[in-house]
């Protein structure tokens, strides 16, 4: 019975809550739709305002910061495989 007394013995392990794995998905997403918009470029294009526009924005990120997205992905994938 729940009256407050206890905490439930869960924790959320979720990406929004941890930074290195916010940063994590954020570096995964512009990487994936910089790839898409590579291959499929119409898919993007066609979809520069609304909800569909932060996959545009991204693809553009991954486009014009192509080294530093580069190197940041080597950082993060280094510092997850040996840093934890």
């Amino acid at each position: 019975m729940w009256l407050g007394l206890h905490r439930p013995h869960y924790v959320c392990h979720c990406a929004i809550f941890n930074f290195q794995s916010l940063l994590t998905v954020i570096l995964l997403l512009i990487c994936t739709c910089a790839y898409i918009g590579s291959l499929v470029p119409s898919l993007l294009d066609g979809n520069k305002t609304g909800l569909f526009a932060v996959f545009w924005k991204c693809a553009r990120i991954g486009e014009r910061k192509r080294p530093y997205v580069a190197v940041r992905c080597i950082v993060m994938a280094f510092s997850i495989l040996f840093m934890q």
